[in-house]
């Protein structure tokens, strides 16, 4: 008979429920959330396991990594999906939750995640980690020019090296405020090195690796775009056609049929929230800012914006961009305006 096995992945402990071909729960335990105890649990059981399925989280991919290698059959369940099916549970707890898991692995009632590759995710915590650098930075700025207000002193326009100066000036002859305003400008200073820091890696990583130049041959895409891209993607094969890209990123509207409605709605946004950005702002640069090498792309867009507004082509643009991106990732092509456009 075949057997499932569902993991509710936690922090220190993972719940795990295994059932037969019937729907019967068999064995049910509590391992440590690592790869050698869960490998050796299901190991205990002297059972061959047709399919075990744990739901993507941030130690999931380490321990579908893991689980692969030792040769079983592990798969990685879409959240949203596990969310919706457990929406009927009375009771939720990590024990139901694996029993759950393991039951949609016996239904077959599940979509699977990929799970990127370990330079992908590398990739992924440097872009990570420089918009935290970033966030925090204009964070300490902004709280600077409120504080600064509340007393009449207006900071005005600033460039990255004249803000300190200008914040300096202000200040003088305040003791408070110059406490303040040295502190705060204390912690700029750090924030500012290590975010020109990042970009500097950033920008090194864009120039060392072929896929991501490969990317930037398309106007509007520089690095931040292309490295949030490609690692994204991971693997353009895993797309049967380069139109999937588009819903794939959560750029194309929901849609409501039930008898006679029939209804179109604003874009889903699932899927990556940060490659939506990077596209929507290479769209945003395209149609505001004087670009070469596009001019077609950039007239189809701009028919939507006569017609339906600036906004939506923008989105339409990120759409067609998320398309063509994946296009030359998977033929290995450079950024043609001529294609592009028909």
């Amino acid at each position: 008979m075949e057997h499932y096995a569902g993991i509710d992945v936690s922090l220190e402990y993972s719940a795990v429920c295994v059932v037969d071909g019937s729907g019967k729960i068999v064995r049910e335990g509590k391992p440590a959330s690592e790869p050698a105890a869960l490998i050796g649990w299901f190991g205990s059981l002297g059972l061959e396991l047709t399919r075990i399925g744990l739901e993507a989280g941030p130690l999931s991919q380490w321990l579908y990594a893991a689980m692969k290698q030792a040769g079983l059959a592990v798969e990685l369940l879409e959240t949203r999906h596990v969310h919706d099916a457990f929406k009927a549970m009375p009771v939720k707890s990590d024990r139901n939750d694996a029993r759950g898991i393991a039951q949609l692995m016996r239904l077959g009632w599940f979509r699977p995640v990929h799970c990127k590759s370990m330079n992908a995710q590398e990739v992924r915590a440097v872009l990570t980690a420089r918009k935290l650098v970033q966030t925090k930075l204009l964070d300490v700025e902004n709280s600077l020019r409120g504080i600064l207000r509340g007393f009449g002193l207006k900071v005005g326009k600033t460039t990255a090296r004249s803000f300190a100066g200008r914040i300096q000036e202000l200040v003088e002859g305040h003791p408070n405020l110059e406490t303040i305003g040295e502190a705060l400008l204390s912690v700029r200073a750090v924030l500012l090195r290590e975010f020109n820091a990042f970009e500097k890696r950033v920008r090194a990583m864009a120039r060392l690796n072929a896929r991501t130049r490969l990317l930037m041959s398309t106007p509007a895409v520089g690095p931040i775009v292309a490295l949030t891209y490609s690692s994204a993607i991971d693997d353009p094969a895993r797309f049967k056609s380069s139109k999937q890209a588009g819903s794939h990123f959560g750029l194309t509207p929901k849609k409501h049929q039930s008898g006679e409605t029939d209804r179109s709605g604003r874009v889903s946004k699932i899927g990556d929230a940060s490659v939506r950005e990077a596209l929507y702002q290479a769209a945003h640069v395209m149609l505001t800012k004087p670009t070469k090498g596009c001019s077609e792309l950039k007239g189809w867009a701009m028919r939507i914006a006569r017609r339906a507004g600036m906004r939506k082509a923008k989105v339409a643009l990120a759409r067609k961009l998320a398309v063509i991106l994946h296009r030359m990732l998977a033929n290995g092509t450079p950024f043609n305006p001529a294609a592009a456009a028909a």
